[in-house]
């Protein structure tokens, strides 16, 4: 009786390790759902900022300078910089290949810009992240007066030919909410007090800091230095 006691027992504990590695193992393999994405790259740390939940790179990854752009989509002063500078730098850098950009959302000028900023990584699913970001900054109004709700988020989607059952699926289920609040956070941290603010980076690790939309010289200039 006594030996058979023993053998149970030591089944017992058998199976409680069992159970407590297969645990560990998934605790270990688990994925973290806050930090749902596409197409990431979770090393993309560029100078002081860690862009790996931003906006897919414009231009070419091997370009040897990287613009970081912080903004919101209902910034009137990021609209003025995506209309005025914007196009030059890519024609001439990134077009090039001596730049590449990243956008990074700052979503807090009113109730509307976190949607159309998670409206842009839904976009980003069927591979028209940019086509996105480009629709809204071209038919921004003023601030939360109905051109970036729900509806006209899902409108601009019907616009690009974009599959509406996945768009809205994503969009109302809010599945890129934490994502950009991450950005949000990585902005304050590097001290991102109002939109637009870049920050250019060289191959080197220098890095320049300019506040607001200032013209196409002013890039040109501190480009041309990291050259």
């Amino acid at each position: 009786m006594e030996k058979t006691k023993k053998g149970k027992s030591k089944q017992i504990i058998f199976a409680a390790s069992i159970v407590g590695v297969l645990a560990v193992l998934v605790l270990f393999y688990q994925i973290p759902t806050n930090l749902e994405s596409t197409n990431l790259d979770m090393n993309r740390q560029i100078g002081t900022v860690d862009t790996s939940l931003g906006s897919p790179i414009m231009g070419s990854s091997n370009a040897p300078i990287t613009i970081i752009e912080f903004g919101d989509y209902q910034c009137p002063n990021c609209k003025k910089w995506f209309l005025n500078t914007k196009p030059d730098i890519v024609i001439n850098y990134i077009d090039t290949g001596k730049v590449n950009l990243v956008f990074i959302d700052i979503a807090f000028l009113g109730k509307d810009s976190v949607p159309a900023s998670i409206a842009t990584y839904c976009a980003e699913e069927q591979g028209t992240y940019w086509d996105y970001h480009g629709f809204l900054y071209s038919n921004q109004l003023s601030i939360d007066s109905g051109w970036a709700n729900s509806d006209s988020l899902k409108g601009y989607a019907n616009n690009l030919g974009l599959n509406m059952d996945m768009f809205v699926s994503c969009l109302d289920s809010e599945k890129y909410q934490k994502r950009v609040q991450f950005n949000t956070n990585e902005a304050e941290r590097n001290g991102v007090t109002g939109t637009p603010t870049f920050f250019i980076i060289g191959s080197d690790g220098i890095q320049e800091k300019i506040i607001g939309p200032q013209p196409y010289s002013v890039f040109e200039k501190i480009i041309e230095s990291m050259s």
